[in-house]
């Protein structure tokens, strides 16, 4: 019972834990970052496609 005790107090002591919380929420904001980027420049895309489709068959 001992070994359990000294083992949940050295992980609460340890910075371990938050520090992989504060890794995931960075690599989660990173990850919202990049699909709000290929999101936009797929729509940029689309709409330069049209625009020539447009001009193709006029």
């Amino acid at each position: 019972m001992r070994n359990l005790a000294k083992s949940v107090k050295r992980f609460l002591v340890s910075e371990d834990g938050p520090t992989a919380v504060e890794y995931a929420v960075m690599l989660a904001l990173i990850i919202v970052v990049c699909l709000a980027a290929v999101q936009a420049i797929g729509t940029n895309a689309n709409t330069q496609f049209e625009t020539v489709r447009d001009a193709l068959s006029s």
